[in-house]
């Protein structure tokens, strides 16, 4: 280069210099004096987020030497221009958002903020495409090393602010690395989290910018620092406040790689705990997106499905909500589909749950869910030549339990459907969780209606619950095994059905043996039990019959109520006679 073209360089480069310095001047300006609007406040902080965005790359800009030309210093000056230029547009709508020289009304006001925004965007997107073409490097790229474990929040705050400056000028490499280490910190150090919340200006802001960030690597690692952060309780109202769920569910609903959707689920599951945000997911169109992830749920994969499905259940605790999923959204289809069809069995039961816990509470919702299938495709789950594990039957018990047994008029379509036959084969052939299940199914159903005992009856229940007495080690089961039986033997058909076996009333007296030093809850409903079988003839002379019938009169003889009015109610004294032929023969 000769003398003058050098001299040309160093006037160029003076002019540059000259208008950068004028574009930060008028930035700062511009923040200082729009602190003093008092109209739409939020629009005016947007703003000025871009604004800090756009100071913190110009401020630091220096010039390529071996990019230098003609066209990359038309292009940086013209957008320096374009900044000056906005600012001025910007400056004159701080008066008007004062309220003294009101004009021209609230919606062209609004207007005018919108279009300055969305202007001071795209000068901030046109820089990061310069800095990213290699025309402008950073003045002072020094690497900032990373804090030790125990450093004081001054050097955690160093760390981090350096972190963000990257985030915010960076090229893309820049950005992965810079967001990577933001990660390693925050998941290490709490003190980290309250750093980018507190002390970074437009921390939140930088990171919602960056959860649209083209760069796939960028936008999961951002997704992955928001979710840390909303894993603290505290500090979420200032996720939501900073705007990051209209983001995080356009992540959901657009094409971004499957690990961005997964972590955009998560991270509202955490923003949406005992219901919190609930309605600000909804407005920004949450459900839709949520139920198009369980809709394609092939396609999505379990974890992706299981996080949407979690949201969901966050999101049915607002009444509203539940309503507009069942009416508008066509929610209960969708999950009725997923607990039948879902390779993923997690995906299944938290559909079934989901399912149970839309219908609880409000009739007419259980009616829609009833209608569309939802018990049948339950019950099918429990079908014995389904290739569903345990833990997915154990799943569809206890969905029937919330669905159905607290409302009698759901057990017909639930008998109907065959489930009778599928409590009675896991009553007897089940896992001891599964059993367990069962024996709670048969519990409940036995307090729903005479009509659904004598369907248990027809069934054969009654043996096993017997069966089970006698083989149960946990005095839960033992107390419900007996609640049931009892509940059952009082309806006449299966009183008549149950003394036709001799086997069935000796167990019962077999049990009763007066091993204990108080009368178990158990041996109460069993005792409840033979009074109602002494009702009948038949009944009274299986009683006597039973070579156990001495355990009766032990009871009787220890004033144990019940005992003494069975025994009253077989013959009394004329009982007493046997009992004593009978111990007599026993001490021969």
């Amino acid at each position: 280069m000769g003398e003058e073209g050098r001299e040309e360089a160093a006037r160029a480069g003076k002019d540059e210099q000259g208008s950068l310095a004028a574009a930060l001047e008028t930035i700062r300006a511009l923040v200082s004096d729009s602190l003093s609007a008092s109209l739409f406040p939020f629009k005016w902080q947007l703003i000025r987020d871009r604004l800090n965005r756009l100071h913190a790359g110009l401020d630091d800009v220096t010039v390529n030497e071996a990019s230098d030309g003609g066209e990359r210093r038309d292009a940086f000056l013209g957008l320096l221009q374009a900044v000056v230029e906005t600012a001025g547009e910007a400056r004159e709508l701080v008066p008007r958002s004062q309220g003294r020289h009101y004009r021209d009304g609230k919606l062209r006001l609004r207007s005018d903020l919108d279009v300055v925004a969305a202007a001071l965007g795209a000068h901030a997107a046109r820089l990061d495409e310069i800095y990213t073409s290699g025309a402008l490097t950073r003045a002072r790229a020094l690497v900032v090393s990373r804090p030790g474990a125990g450093a004081s929040r001054d050097d955690v705050r160093f760390y981090v602010r350096d972190l963000f400056a990257r985030l915010r000028v960076g090229a893309a490499e820049m950005r992965r690395e810079a967001t990577a280490a933001l990660n390693e910190v925050l998941h290490d150090d709490e003190k980290c989290v309250r750093v980018v919340v507190s002390d970074v200006a437009d921390g939140i802001g930088v990171l919602v910018w960056l959860l649209e960030c083209p760069d796939a690597c960028v936008q999961e690692e951002a997704l992955e620092a928001v979710s840390v952060i909303a894993g603290f309780g505290a500090y979420r109202a200032d996720l939501v406040v900073g705007g990051v769920i209209a983001p995080v569910i356009r992540v959901l609903d657009a094409g971004a790689r499957h690990a961005a959707k997964e972590r955009a689920a998560r991270l509202l599951c955490k923003l949406t705990e005992n219901s919190d945000n609930a309605w600000a997911i909804a407005a920004h169109g949450g459900v839709t997106a949520l139920l198009n992830v369980c809709t394609d749920h092939g396609a999505s994969g379990g974890e992706l499905v299981c996080a949407a499905c979690r949201v969901l259940r966050n999101l049915v605790g607002v009444d509203e909500i539940k309503k507009y999923m069942v009416a508008e959204a066509s929610a209960v289809p969708v999950l009725v589909s997923l607990s039948q069809g879902a390779a993923d069995e997690a995906a299944q039961i938290l559909a079934m749950e989901l399912l149970a816990t839309i219908a609880s509470g409000d009739s007419s919702v259980r009616e829609v869910v009833l209608q569309e299938g939802a018990v049948e495709s339950m019950v099918r789950v429990l079908d014995r030549g389904s290739l569903r594990s345990s833990k997915a039957r154990e799943g569809a018990l206890r969905a029937i339990d919330a669905l159905c047994f607290s409302w009698p008029g759901s057990i017909g379509r639930l008998v109907g459907a065959g489930f009778l036959d599928r409590v009675l084969f896991f009553l007897r052939n089940g896992d001891s969780t599964l059993q367990h299940c069962a024996l709670k199914a048969a519990h409940r159903l036995c307090h729903v209606s005479e009509d659904t005992k004598k369907a248990m009856g027809d069934a054969g229940f009654m043996p096993e619950l017997v069966s089970f007495l006698h083989a149960a080690k946990s005095l839960e089961a033992r107390e419900m095994a007996a609640e049931a039986l009892c509940a059952m033997v009082s309806v006449h058909r299966n009183r008549k059905r149950f003394v036709q076996e001799d086997r069935n009333v000796a167990q019962i007296l077999q049990l009763l043996r007066p091993d204990d030093e108080k009368l178990s809850p158990a041996k109460r409903f069993l005792l409840s039990t033979l009074m109602h079988l002494s009702d009948s003839t038949s009944g009274r002379r299986k009683i006597m019959s039973s070579e156990h019938i001495g355990n009766l009169e032990r009871l009787a003889e220890t004033n144990v109520t019940d005992a003494k009015k069975i025994v009253k109610k077989l013959g009394g004294s004329k009982l007493r006679n046997i009992f004593h032929g009978i111990w007599s023969r026993q001490k021969a």
